[in-house]
Protein backbone atom coordinates (compact mmCIF):
# COMPACT_ATOMS: atom_id res chain seq x y z
CA UNK A 1 0.00 0.00 0.00
CA UNK A 2 1.05 3.81 -0.81
CA UNK A 3 2.61 4.97 2.56
CA UNK A 4 1.34 8.78 1.02
CA UNK A 5 -2.48 7.04 0.88
CA UNK A 6 -1.62 5.29 4.44
CA UNK A 7 -0.54 8.18 6.02
CA UNK A 8 -3.48 10.38 4.44
CA UNK A 9 -6.51 7.96 5.35
CA UNK A 10 -4.54 7.78 8.90
CA UNK A 11 -5.54 11.44 9.48
CA UNK A 12 -9.02 10.98 8.57
CA UNK A 13 -11.98 9.87 10.97
CA UNK A 14 -14.04 6.79 10.10
CA UNK A 15 -17.08 9.17 10.20
CA UNK A 16 -15.73 11.62 7.33
CA UNK A 17 -15.09 8.27 5.17
CA UNK A 18 -18.99 7.31 5.31
CA UNK A 19 -20.43 10.30 4.48
CA UNK A 20 -17.51 10.94 1.06
CA UNK A 21 -18.81 7.29 0.30
CA UNK A 22 -22.11 7.99 0.81
CA UNK A 23 -22.22 10.96 -1.73
CA UNK A 24 -20.53 8.68 -3.75
CA UNK A 25 -23.42 6.22 -3.71
CA UNK A 26 -21.96 3.94 -1.25
CA UNK A 27 -24.04 3.71 1.80
CA UNK A 28 -22.60 0.04 3.06
CA UNK A 29 -19.21 0.77 4.43
CA UNK A 30 -19.01 0.71 8.22
CA UNK A 31 -18.16 -3.12 9.08
CA UNK A 32 -21.54 -3.54 11.78
CA UNK A 33 -20.15 -4.83 15.19
CA UNK A 34 -16.80 -3.57 14.83
CA UNK A 35 -15.89 -2.14 18.63
CA UNK A 36 -12.86 -1.05 19.62
CA UNK A 37 -11.59 -3.76 21.89
CA UNK A 38 -7.56 -3.85 22.49
CA UNK A 39 -4.82 -1.09 21.62
CA UNK A 40 -7.50 0.60 19.29
CA UNK A 41 -6.51 4.25 20.88
CA UNK A 42 -4.97 4.77 17.62
CA UNK A 43 -6.81 4.90 14.02
CA UNK A 44 -5.13 1.66 11.95
CA UNK A 45 -4.84 1.90 7.96
CA UNK A 46 -3.98 -1.38 6.02
CA UNK A 47 -5.30 -3.30 2.49
CA UNK A 48 -7.78 -6.25 3.89
CA UNK A 49 -6.02 -9.96 4.45
CA UNK A 50 -9.53 -11.59 4.72
CA UNK A 51 -10.51 -14.64 6.33
CA UNK A 52 -14.07 -16.51 6.47
CA UNK A 53 -15.40 -18.93 8.88
CA UNK A 54 -18.89 -20.70 7.93
CA UNK A 55 -21.17 -22.45 10.69
CA UNK A 56 -19.92 -25.37 12.39
CA UNK A 57 -20.48 -28.84 11.11
CA UNK A 58 -19.73 -31.75 13.59
CA UNK A 59 -17.39 -33.34 11.07
CA UNK A 60 -15.52 -30.45 9.99
CA UNK A 61 -15.10 -28.54 12.71
CA UNK A 62 -12.85 -30.51 15.00
CA UNK A 63 -9.45 -30.19 16.14
CA UNK A 64 -7.92 -32.13 13.04
CA UNK A 65 -8.73 -28.62 11.54
CA UNK A 66 -6.27 -27.17 13.48
CA UNK A 67 -4.01 -28.79 11.23
CA UNK A 68 -5.56 -28.80 7.80
CA UNK A 69 -3.13 -27.32 4.52
CA UNK A 70 -6.24 -24.62 4.97
CA UNK A 71 -5.93 -24.28 8.83
CA UNK A 72 -6.24 -20.51 9.97
CA UNK A 73 -2.42 -21.11 11.21
CA UNK A 74 -1.65 -21.53 6.83
CA UNK A 75 -3.89 -18.65 6.79
CA UNK A 76 -1.85 -16.52 9.14
CA UNK A 77 1.58 -17.92 7.52
CA UNK A 78 0.46 -15.71 4.00
CA UNK A 79 0.02 -12.32 5.72
CA UNK A 80 2.31 -9.10 4.54
CA UNK A 81 3.69 -6.92 6.56
CA UNK A 82 1.45 -3.65 7.15
CA UNK A 83 -2.24 -5.47 6.65
CA UNK A 84 -5.11 -6.00 8.23
CA UNK A 85 -6.89 -8.93 9.09
CA UNK A 86 -10.58 -9.13 8.52
CA UNK A 87 -12.51 -11.84 9.82
CA UNK A 88 -16.15 -12.72 8.95
CA UNK A 89 -17.30 -14.66 11.71
CA UNK A 90 -21.29 -14.49 10.58
CA UNK A 91 -21.65 -12.72 13.51
CA UNK A 92 -21.09 -15.68 16.00
CA UNK A 93 -20.37 -14.73 19.31
CA UNK A 94 -20.34 -18.00 20.92
CA UNK A 95 -17.02 -18.89 19.93
CA UNK A 96 -13.68 -16.84 19.53
CA UNK A 97 -12.20 -16.44 15.99
CA UNK A 98 -8.76 -16.27 17.06
CA UNK A 99 -7.03 -16.02 21.25
CA UNK A 100 -3.59 -15.01 21.77
CA UNK A 101 -1.09 -17.66 20.48
CA UNK A 102 -2.15 -16.92 16.75
CA UNK A 103 -2.67 -12.96 17.62
CA UNK A 104 0.64 -12.93 19.15
CA UNK A 105 1.72 -14.56 15.32
CA UNK A 106 -0.02 -12.38 13.23
CA UNK A 107 1.71 -9.47 15.58
CA UNK A 108 5.37 -10.80 15.10
CA UNK A 109 4.33 -10.88 11.40
CA UNK A 110 3.63 -7.33 11.31
CA UNK A 111 -0.25 -7.61 11.14
CA UNK A 112 -1.44 -3.80 11.39
CA UNK A 113 -4.93 -5.06 12.99
CA UNK A 114 -7.59 -7.42 14.01
CA UNK A 115 -11.06 -6.79 12.67
CA UNK A 116 -14.39 -8.98 13.06
CA UNK A 117 -17.71 -9.43 13.64
CA UNK A 118 -17.66 -12.29 15.75
CA UNK A 119 -15.29 -12.40 18.98
CA UNK A 120 -11.76 -12.82 20.45
CA UNK A 121 -10.97 -15.24 23.60
CA UNK A 122 -8.06 -15.56 25.49
CA UNK A 123 -8.69 -11.60 26.74
CA UNK A 124 -5.69 -11.37 28.75
CA UNK A 125 -3.47 -12.67 26.08
CA UNK A 126 -4.36 -11.34 23.40
CA UNK A 127 -4.40 -7.66 24.99
CA UNK A 128 -1.15 -8.35 25.86
CA UNK A 129 0.18 -9.15 22.39
CA UNK A 130 -0.43 -4.98 21.65
CA UNK A 131 -2.21 -6.28 18.72
CA UNK A 132 -5.02 -3.16 18.29
CA UNK A 133 -8.52 -5.00 17.30
CA UNK A 134 -12.12 -4.09 17.02
CA UNK A 135 -14.39 -7.14 17.58
CA UNK A 136 -17.74 -7.86 18.79
CA UNK A 137 -16.43 -9.33 22.39
CA UNK A 138 -15.26 -12.24 24.18
CA UNK A 139 -16.36 -15.84 23.94
CA UNK A 140 -14.03 -18.74 26.49
CA UNK A 141 -15.14 -21.73 23.48
CA UNK A 142 -12.59 -21.72 21.13
CA UNK A 143 -13.70 -21.15 17.11
CA UNK A 144 -14.53 -25.04 16.41
CA UNK A 145 -17.17 -25.00 18.96
CA UNK A 146 -19.64 -23.04 16.66
CA UNK A 147 -17.43 -22.52 13.38
CA UNK A 148 -15.40 -23.95 10.61
CA UNK A 149 -12.87 -22.01 8.83
CA UNK A 150 -12.94 -22.28 5.28
CA UNK A 151 -10.60 -19.55 3.49
CA UNK A 152 -8.55 -16.69 2.96
CA UNK A 153 -7.63 -14.07 0.41
CA UNK A 154 -11.37 -14.34 -0.81
CA UNK A 155 -14.38 -11.47 -0.97
CA UNK A 156 -15.98 -11.95 2.73
CA UNK A 157 -19.02 -10.20 4.72
CA UNK A 158 -17.98 -8.98 7.54
CA UNK A 159 -20.74 -6.76 9.28
CA UNK A 160 -23.02 -6.93 6.86
CA UNK A 161 -20.27 -5.17 4.67
CA UNK A 162 -18.89 -6.37 1.38
CA UNK A 163 -14.74 -6.66 1.73
CA UNK A 164 -12.42 -7.82 -0.80
CA UNK A 165 -9.00 -8.76 -0.26
CA UNK A 166 -6.94 -5.48 -0.85
CA UNK A 167 -9.93 -2.89 0.04
CA UNK A 168 -8.31 -0.56 2.23
CA UNK A 169 -9.64 -0.58 6.00
CA UNK A 170 -9.59 2.18 8.46
CA UNK A 171 -10.61 1.27 12.13
CA UNK A 172 -10.95 4.15 15.14
CA UNK A 173 -13.41 4.65 17.83
CA UNK A 174 -16.28 4.51 16.13
CA UNK A 175 -15.38 0.97 14.35
CA UNK A 176 -14.31 0.13 11.16
CA UNK A 177 -15.18 1.35 7.40
CA UNK A 178 -13.97 -0.64 3.63
CA UNK A 179 -12.99 1.81 1.57
CA UNK A 180 -13.02 -0.12 -2.14
CA UNK A 181 -8.94 0.09 -3.41
CA UNK A 182 -9.75 1.45 -6.51
CA UNK A 183 -11.64 5.31 -5.19
CA UNK A 184 -9.08 5.27 -1.91
CA UNK A 185 -7.22 7.84 -3.88
CA UNK A 186 -9.52 9.80 -4.87
CA UNK A 187 -11.93 9.72 -1.38
CA UNK A 188 -8.72 10.15 0.78
CA UNK A 189 -8.32 13.58 -0.60
CA UNK A 190 -12.38 14.59 -0.65
CA UNK A 191 -12.59 13.81 2.82
CA UNK A 192 -8.94 15.32 3.91
CA UNK A 193 -10.99 18.48 2.07
CA UNK A 194 -14.78 17.21 4.15
CA UNK A 195 -12.39 17.86 7.75
CA UNK A 196 -11.08 20.61 6.88
CA UNK A 197 -14.73 21.96 5.80
CA UNK A 198 -15.96 20.72 8.63
CA UNK A 199 -13.41 22.11 11.68
CA UNK A 200 -14.20 25.77 10.20
CA UNK A 201 -18.00 24.75 10.57
CA UNK A 202 -17.04 24.06 14.12
CA UNK A 203 -15.42 27.51 14.61
CA UNK A 204 -18.25 29.09 13.04
CA UNK A 205 -20.72 27.39 15.42
CA UNK A 206 -18.16 28.13 18.32
CA UNK A 207 -18.92 31.81 17.35
CA UNK A 208 -22.82 31.79 17.78
CA UNK A 209 -24.05 30.89 14.05
CA UNK A 210 -27.04 29.06 13.49
CA UNK A 211 -27.11 25.46 11.79
CA UNK A 212 -29.63 26.49 8.71
CA UNK A 213 -27.28 27.46 6.21
CA UNK A 214 -24.26 26.65 7.71
CA UNK A 215 -24.39 23.01 8.05
CA UNK A 216 -25.13 21.42 5.17
CA UNK A 217 -23.15 25.07 4.02
CA UNK A 218 -25.02 26.78 1.43
CA UNK A 219 -23.47 28.45 -1.24
CA UNK A 220 -23.11 31.49 0.47
CA UNK A 221 -21.33 29.74 3.45
CA UNK A 222 -19.48 27.85 0.94
CA UNK A 223 -18.28 30.98 -0.72
CA UNK A 224 -17.45 32.34 3.03
CA UNK A 225 -15.60 29.46 3.26
CA UNK A 226 -13.41 29.71 0.38
CA UNK A 227 -12.48 33.20 0.75
CA UNK A 228 -11.46 33.01 4.49
CA UNK A 229 -9.56 29.94 4.19
CA UNK A 230 -8.05 31.51 0.99
CA UNK A 231 -6.71 34.43 2.58
CA UNK A 232 -5.24 32.55 5.28
CA UNK A 233 -3.21 30.14 3.35
CA UNK A 234 -1.28 33.18 1.32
Amino acid sequence: MDQALRNTLAGVATATLTTVMLKRGLRTTWLAGTKPYAAAETRIVGPAFTMRYIPAREDLATPAAWTSPTSTRAAIEEMPAGCVCVIDARGIDTAGVAGDILVGRMRMRGVAGLVTDGVMRDSDGVKATGMPIWCAGTAAPAAIHAMAFVGWQEPIGCGGTAVFPGDIIVADADGAVVVPQDIAEDVAKTAVEQEKLEAWIVGEIEKGRALPGLYPPNEETLARYHAETENKDR
